[in-house]
């Protein structure tokens, strides 16, 4: 049996289905440094939700993630190059948190978080291809989008399904989404402090099974920390006796990105070409001598401008690319997310939202609302309803108003705003 620990995960379509990668351990950069002079000594503090700031930043970030969502929605018309909507999602993320905190005297990293992703119909995810490439969308095409962006480290990511066509969705490919969006809604419900992540697992796929769908296996739903988009504390898609990971707790203060990844197939995608892999992270605790020029080149590239946070090799020399990051994939320098694919005419959906667990209740703070669903399936089973009708905020304790302070002003300002 296949023991995926929390130590050992690497990202959401990685570990469980490479067996035959062997997935190194996460570094993760989980505290800030705050150097204070010469005579004081350096102070370690992890950054969360306890601070107004982090909350006004994860907000910002989603705000930017939802607007940069709705641009791609908007290019995803027949004929449109896939690569050049991709590009513009990304365009748009830097652009927009290129102008924010410019006049700060500590510098404040920013940009994209996760490189925009658009995988059609039985591709499943991670499909972002290189400028070379010429594929286009076609009418009644189901899409998935996926993104992220971040503020100073702290990430906003997204993905959302859409199928492009006029009307409502009907049929199964409705069925996906609907099984999609219901068991989004009732993960928002059970990640909660106390819950554990066991709960959700459980709970989404009896939801997927009430529309006849599958949650697809070895996707992954992480904990969130500055600069860390793989955090330690997982939600498993799927529980079986092949793979497993460490039992966790939710806890006030934290922040999840909760992945859901439907399919009216057999739940069991596959790596079919190796070469469609175009997105990758710096591995950080890796070291090796690399042996070719051209990898030279590009690793140094990678750890100059892409230190932490994954991203597309469209950002590199293509040729230089094509050859250096073959071997810095096999010595581990580079992690991989591979493009996965269903059976052809299997129709797979994906929902990812942020959600920040506050003192009052969940915040989700990135969605986009879906087109109209006419599913062949309805959900009479009282054990679902009774998750969705949980509510999502809790009511607060006590009559009296505490005078707060700016910056939480500030912080619940943004919350209403997005």
């Amino acid at each position: 049996m296949r023991d995926l620990t929390a130590s050992t995960v690497k990202h959401s379509f990685y570990v469980s289905l490479n067996p035959n990668l062997n997935p190194c351990c996460c570094f993760h950069f989980e505290k800030t440094k705050i150097i204070m002079s010469d005579e004081e000594i350096v102070e370690e503090k992890e950054l969360d939700l306890s601070s107004p700031e982090v909350v006004t930043k994860y907000k910002l970030a989603a705000e930017v993630v939802n607007k940069a969502l709705q641009l791609v929605l908007s290019e995803c018309k027949p004929k449109a190059k896939i690569v050049d909507i991709c590009e513009k999602g990304d365009s748009y993320i830097r652009e927009q948190t290129g102008s924010m905190y410019k006049n700060v005297k500590k510098k404040i990293e920013r940009g994209v978080a996760f490189p925009t992703c658009l995988s059609v119909n039985n591709t499943v995810c991670h499909y972002s291809p290189l400028a070379s490439d010429e594929t286009v969308l076609e009418e009644g095409d189901i899409l998935k989008i996926d993104m992220g962006c971040h503020i100073d480290g702290f990430i906003a990511v997204v993905a959302h399904t859409h199928v492009l066509q006029q009307g409502p969705v009907t049929g199964r490919a409705a069925d996906v989404l609907a099984a999609a969006n219901t068991a989004a809604e009732v993960a928002l419900r059970l990640v909660k402090p106390g819950k554990k992540n066991q709960d959700v697992t459980e709970a989404i796929q009896k939801v997927a099974a009430a529309y006849d769908c599958k949650i697809v296996e070895g996707v992954l739903s992480h904990q969130l920390k500055q600069f860390v988009i793989d955090g330690n504390k997982v939600v498993l898609s799927v529980s079986n006796p092949e793979t497993r990971v460490d039992d966790a707790e939710f806890e006030e203060n934290e922040v999840y990105a909760i992945d859901i990844v439907t399919s009216t197939g057999d739940g069991k995608p596959k790596l079919l070409d190796e070469k469609l892999t175009t997105i990758y992270k710096r591995a950080v605790d890796k070291n090796y001598h690399l042996k070719l020029k051209a990898s030279r080149f590009i690793f140094s590239e990678i750890s100059q401008n892409f230190p932490i946070m994954p991203f597309s090799a469209r950002a590199l020399e293509e040729k230089r690319a094509r050859l250096g990051l073959v071997e810095c994939v096999n010595h581990e320098l580079v992690q991989p997310y591979p493009v996965l694919h269903e059976k052809p005419g299997d129709f797979v959906a994906h929902i990812k939202f942020t959600v920040l667990l506050m003192p009052n209740g969940s915040d989700r703070i990135t969605s986009h609302s879906l087109q109209e669903l006419q599913p062949t399936k309805t959900v009479d089973d009282p054990e679902i309803k009774g998750w969705l009708s949980l509510p999502v905020k809790s009511k607060k304790k006590g009559g009296g108003k505490k005078k707060k302070g700016k910056g939480v002003e500030k912080a619940e300002a943004m919350e209403e705003t997005s």
